[in-house]
């Protein structure tokens, strides 16, 4: 028991009139301000980033596989915004299928490039400071997430952005949304709602994915026992 500690629920102690209740929410007060011990903070470090290395691993294996993006309506990249306010006419004239192997091929194209994120994720939680963990630790159910983020989101964007445009060259993404942008351009109101750059919208839809998974595995490590799968999450985060 350190010492300020000790004088503090001697303090305590030693004040007669103090109720039950007060005396309990002094003790609360004096005991709060004695910060964890480097040896306790060090654990709080450990664990943070434990758990940040295993939401980030689940989050890309599961969205580095097949139908990671496309089976999952959470993450399911779907038609840019400018395609949706048009996709009845287009579905209308006979695009239905081209935008459904459009879609498809924009899932496949981010599950691909998916497993990028992995040594960033790791590089980024191997330099968070101790300072950083402890405050993560005691923000909200996806601050870690959050800080993740911030750190990493343009390092990966600049990583996907040349896979993707790869993938999508595999999968034919591009040809097949000038395809149906170059078919409709004489249609009222929809050929210039197709001038889009794919490679990005692309790119930052499987990013957005990434950190939906990641915010997930996040919170049920911090809200659900069950998730904490090593001694030190158990003992970080009860």
């Amino acid at each position: 028991m350190t010492k300020k500690i000790f004088w503090g629920i001697l303090l305590v102690l030693l004040i007669g009139t103090t109720g039950h209740a007060s005396f309990l929410d002094t003790l609360k007060d004096t005991l709060g301000t004695v910060k964890p011990s480097k040896t306790d903070g060090g654990r709080v470090d450990l664990g943070l980033k434990e758990a940040l290395n295993i939401g980030a691993k689940n989050a890309v294996k599961y969205l580095g596989k097949n139908n990671g993006y496309f089976g999952n309506q959470a993450v399911k990249i779907l038609l840019p915004e400018e395609v949706r306010q048009v996709e009845s006419v287009l579905r209308g004239v006979g695009f239905g299928p081209e935008l459904d192997e459009f879609t498809l091929s924009m899932n496949r194209a981010a599950e691909k490039a998916a497993p990028l994120a992995a040594d960033i994720f790791a590089n980024a939680i191997a330099d968070m400071s101790f300072d950083d963990a402890n405050r993560i630790l005691r923000g909200g159910n996806t601050a870690a997430t959050d800080y993740l983020k911030g750190k990493t989101y343009d390092t990966l964007l600049a990583l996907f952005e040349p896979s993707v445009r790869k993938t999508m060259d595999q999968y034919k993404v591009t040809q097949q949304y000038n395809a149906i942008a170059g078919k409709t351009q004489n249609l009222p109101l929809v050929g210039k709602a197709l001038n889009l750059d794919v490679n990005r919208y692309v790119s930052g839809k499987a990013l957005d994915g990434l950190f939906t998974m990641l915010a997930r595995e996040e919170t049920d490590i911090r809200t659900n026992p069950q998730a904490r799968v090593t001694s030190l999450l158990k003992e970080v985060f009860k």
